[in-house]
């Protein structure tokens, strides 16, 4: 594919009973330093309860958008649904409680420019500083990119909140695994899926989205908990691939997570950021294990 001027984008944002963080979304969206004629949004109603037309009529000026709504059937098959009605050359998934920086898609889009059959993935920032759950859990993303995605041009992992594909390939790999029914893995097994059929992933750290995911700390345990649910449903899902088993890391690995808010300069908040990045792998741990003896009764 080559390009002569600037990609066309379709960003596509799964939503689900969140209007207000949605509004705050479409707000960013408006304002994008991106020609107008080359983007599109497409929210996508993985049947929330709450109704969104009045929330989305505010921006028909500001941008081209659409509203989808559909039964309520997770985030996967909801990205999955709004890529299918999407005319753009590259697909740009964010999330409903995402705001992206201004210049978000020209980043993006340089890359894809110079990768355009590459998948992209940018920078995810806590915008929530002072919440410390919200924070250990960008946190453990940010260490997460800078194990896997230490080479920029051979990345590994990147979460659907700031993540672009070329859409022919995005559908001619299946798109998102809808057997994943929460937002727990399924970015990380689509991005192994990527991988394993030998397209490349690139990361730009330039395109910034933040990220407003206000948790408490029964919601931060439970958050991590279905991560390991959806660990093992990757895991699972590998298998069926005939992949080789996921490695375990080596100890290291897990020494350096534990220094990471003390190397990341969090200042006093280093102990309990350190703390909370223990818990969120005894969660990881739970949801895994629980996930495994309940797929094992089932059989």
């Amino acid at each position: 594919m080559k390009l002569t001027e600037a990609p066309r984008f379709s960003i596509v944002i799964p939503t689900y009973n969140r209007p207000e963080q949605l509004a705050v979304c479409l707000q960013a969206c408006a304002r994008l330093d991106y020609p107008r004629d080359r983007f599109e949004v497409i929210v996508v109603d993985d049947g929330g309860a709450t109704p969104l037309a009045e929330v989305v009529a505010r921006f028909h000026g500001a941008l081209t958008l659409t509203l989808l709504q559909q039964e309520n059937a997770g985030p996967a098959a909801a990205r999955n649904r709004g890529a299918s009605e999407a005319a753009g050359e590259f697909l740009a998934f964010t999330d409903d409680d995402c705001a992206p920086a201004s210049d978000w898609l020209k980043a993006l889009g340089s890359e894809c420019v110079a990768f355009p059959d590459c998948a992209v993935g940018g920078r995810t920032v806590n915008a929530l500083t002072h919440n410390p759950y919200s924070a250990a859990s960008q946190m453990l993303i940010s260490y997460l990119f800078s194990f896997y995605n230490a080479s920029p041009y051979n990345a590994r992992f990147f979460p659907s909140s700031n993540l672009a594909f070329p859409a022919k390939q995005f559908h001619a790999v299946g798109g998102f695994d809808v057997t994943y029914p929460r937002a727990a893995a399924e970015d990380r097994e689509l991005c192994d899926r990527w991988l394993h059929l030998g397209y490349r992933m690139i990361y730009a750290p330039e395109a910034v989205v933040y990220h407003a995911h206000a948790l408490t700390f029964r919601t931060f345990l439970r958050q991590h908990f279905h991560y390991g649910q959806g660990a093992f449903c990757f895991h699972r899902v590998r298998a069926r691939r005939l992949q080789d088993r996921v490695k375990v890391e080596p100890l290291t690995f897990y020494v350096n997570m534990l220094r990471y808010p003390f190397v990341s300069a969090q200042g006093g908040q280093a102990p309990l950021l350190m703390l909370l990045l223990v818990v969120t792998q005894v969660a990881n741990a739970a949801g895994f294990f629980w996930q495994r003896v309940k797929g094992a009764a089932e059989k």
